[in-house]
């Protein structure tokens, strides 16, 4: 059986295409296809694959300007030379699951979400667009979002990476679907000493809430160090300077330290699993977020981190830092908690799945890989 490995863009190497280079290691001689590809961003995580990218790549656009490509990705993926393999395995946030399969190809696609900004964050692609666009996004969201229904028929078996993203697969396609949570590199993280700041670790785009936990964090007098970039960065930075200290994006070495050294991480959104959380408790710390969305599946309340209801989250965010221990956390138990989640893991059960639906057997390295993190507690039906 010939397969092929289909991602929406690789352009950065953040956790949807980390959880990608995982899969891409349970097939390591699958061509890879994709809308748009950054070798220089990604890194050795893809060198030496069979890459294809869409007729966009001519474009050369980059992880700050390949947003303006929005109206052009779904006939760019669908247009994908995929048809000639038996099985196509995708990995999509938005518009991988939406490629062209062969007839009577299998298509096994490992959701992330479902396209964000054209279901549940509609209203938030509206306030982040330039004013001048916002009268021209409605009409083109109600088209991405008739496509993603279309596409959605083109695909055979559905894994979702959290409870979240199988309830919404089930709201918005009315396709049943799998849980295998994602992949975290839970290897690389080693207790160290706290240094007394709160920590929060994602992209700063504002569906990320990450002035939430900054506002927390000023109210309960406690000093934070914000890891990662985005759009938002300026704005946060100009109004939250005073009270929390920006590091931009780091290295895994460098965010390794940050996260042995802190006292918590804050995770102040609904996230569909949350990469972060796990590896701040690999590093032995305890994680502050909501009691919703993937913070709920990886998050003992009381013995890994703090929960907060998610109705009230800022004052229980503010609240739950300014009156928690956090040095009561056990980190070798903490650690232990996470150590449960390894990159074999879900590697062996994704491999495991398609091979009970397709009958191909992956081929897998005889040792963990090191190059693509790796995270996952099981399927469940």
């Amino acid at each position: 059986m010939s397969a092929g490995l289909v991602h929406d863009y690789l352009l950065v190497m953040r956790g949807a295409e980390r959880t990608f280079a995982a899969m891409a290691d349970c097939w390591p001689d699958a061509p890879v296809y994709t809308l748009l590809y950054d070798s220089e961003e990604c890194g050795a995580s893809f060198d030496g694959r069979d890459v294809h990218t869409s007729y966009l790549q001519h474009l050369r656009p980059g992880q700050r300007g390949f947003r303006r490509l929005l109206p052009l990705f779904p006939a760019a993926a669908e247009r994908l030379p995929v048809q000639q393999h038996d099985l196509i395995i995708s990995s999509s946030s938005a518009f991988a699951h939406g490629v062209t399969p062969a007839p009577g190809a299998t298509h096994v696609c490992y959701c992330h979400s479902p396209f964000r900004y054209v279901w549940h964050e509609e209203q938030r692609a509206l306030d982040e667009a330039p004013r001048v666009l916002r009268p021209f996004l409605p009409p083109l969201l109600r088209r991405l979002r008739n496509w993603d229904v279309r596409a959605s028929t083109r695909v055979t078996h559905f894994i979702a990476n959290s409870e979240i993203t199988r309830e919404r697969i089930e709201r918005f396609w009315g396709r049943d679907s799998v849980v295998i949570h994602p992949p975290v590199d839970v290897r690389r993280f080693a207790i160290d000493e706290p240094e007394g700041y709160l920590l929060v670790v994602c992209e700063l785009v504002r569906h990320k809430r990450v002035e939430r936990a900054l506002d927390a964090a000023r109210r309960a007098g406690r000093r934070m160090k914000v890891v990662g970039s985005g759009p938002d960065r300026e704005r946060l930075e100009r109004l939250y300077g005073g009270y929390a200290e920006f590091l931009g994006r780091l290295s895994d070495d460098e965010l390794t330290r940050v996260y042995s050294r802190a006292d918590a991480l804050v995770v102040p959104n609904v996230e569909e699993f949350g990469i972060a959380a796990v590896e701040a408790m690999a590093a032995g710390r305890p994680v502050v977020g909501l009691d919703a969305g993937g913070t709920r599946e990886t998050v003992i309340d009381g013995e890994t981190g703090v929960l907060v209801p998610p109705d009230d989250a800022g004052d229980a965010l503010a609240e739950a830092l300014a009156e928690t221990d956090f040095q009561r956390f056990s980190p070798d138990r903490i650690r232990a908690h996470a150590m449960g989640f390894s990159t074999r893991s879900f590697m062996e059960r994704l491999s495991a799945y398609v091979e009970e639906l397709t009958g191909l057997e992956s081929r897998m390295l005889p040792n963990e890989p090191t190059g693509s993190g790796g995270y996952a507690v099981g399927v469940t039906r």
